[in-house]
């Protein structure tokens, strides 16, 4: 199997990471006193499945962690929107292109902030379509344990007692519960599918929509970094006059009116796949069975009345083949006398 195919291996490098190497590890990640995560976080994961039955246990803490991801998100949010204000404080006081354009960029820094903040409500709706069906596997779960239940009581009075009228009236019981186990499992099934499909739908677009909009932000904040002059200055001399505040203002106007009108049939990243072409195109291996028994058949009619041409034409100079040859792909057979 290819390493990057797999949760369980590491990943193969990336052609950017080929091209540019990754940087050493954050000096954040190591070192803490609690360890990776808050002990909150910690306690919420691994009492998660505890409190939950059998069947549900593992999705449970699947949505447990997936509340320590949004509350992580949050943090985030509020962190950058704070960065934000800093990033203009510092700025003030700087040299006029630096003031300006500082200001600016923590309007777009800013701007993550908010939305990673509305990211985090379309997250949510991921996780609230999980916890649906973590509450149908919570309800399912009786029906398999009563089953279990019966199963073993007739076992054990089978030991006991072989001859126990008991027997006959709890099979039928257990044959009562294996029909609404098997209703409540065709249910599970049913409805896992189907939530599974949606939810991961709401986590991709959200995903989607808070990617595309951070990817037009950091392209606007790019023009920004354009209207610093990083010219070096001998000491003594002046720098010239900052004439960018128009332009770093409309600049921020476009990053406004383009995260506004953005929509997913204007997204920049299109998925191409490698498999399934011919499906996407309207064509499976029924339609070209088909063509080949249709093309076949063209060629059969072509092929008879080549032959009664030949038998009908005595005298036909080979360089001068007929018309139907040409046309059958038959040029290069010799004419019969």
């Amino acid at each position: 199997m290819h390493r990057t195919y797999s949760m369980r291996n590491s990943r193969a490098p990336t052609a950017q990471q080929q091209v540019t190497p990754p940087p050493p590890t954050s000096s954040t990640k190591s070192g803490r006193f609690f360890g990776k995560a808050s002990l909150s976080h910690t306690f919420r994961k691994s009492t998660a499945g505890s409190f939950a039955p059998d069947l549900a246990r593992k999705l449970a803490q699947l949505v447990k962690m997936e509340k320590n991801v949004m509350r992580s998100i949050e943090l985030v949010s509020r962190e950058r929107r704070d960065v934000a204000k800093q990033i203009s404080l510092w700025g003030e006081d700087c040299d006029d292109d630096v003031s300006d354009v500082t200001d600016k960029l923590g309007v777009l820094i800013y701007e993550i902030g908010e939305l990673e903040d509305q990211f985090i409500d379309r997250y949510d709706q991921y996780r609230i379509t999980l916890k649906s069906v973590r509450n149908i596997e919570a309800s399912v779960q009786p029906s398999r344990d009563r089953k279990q239940k019966i199963t073993d009581q007739i076992a054990q009075l089978k030991y006991k007692d072989p001859n126990s009228p008991k027997i006959v009236v709890l099979e039928q019981e257990l044959v009562r519960a294996e029909a609404e186990s098997l209703v409540a499992e065709a249910q599970l099934s049913n409805i896992t599918r189907e939530k599974l499909k949606a939810a991961f739908a709401y986590q991709f677009d959200a995903l989607r929509e808070h990617s595309e909009k951070l990817a037009l932000i950091a392209n606007y904040g790019i023009s920004l970094l354009d209207l610093i002059d990083d010219q070096a200055v001998t000491p003594g001399e002046t720098l010239p006059a900052y004439d960018g505040y128009e332009a770093s203002k409309q600049i921020i106007i476009d990053c406004e009116n383009a995260l506004a009108n953005w929509t997913f049939d204007n997204a920049a990243v299109k998925p191409t796949l490698s498999i399934n072409h011919s499906h996407e195109h309207g064509f499976d291996l029924e339609d070209e069975e088909e063509q080949q028994q249709q093309h076949g058949e063209q060629v059969e009619d072509t092929e008879w009345q080549a032959e009664a041409a030949t038998a009908s034409s005595e005298h036909v100079p080979q360089e001068e083949e007929p018309e139907q040859f040409q046309e059958a792909g038959l040029a290069d057979k010799p004419v019969a006398a």
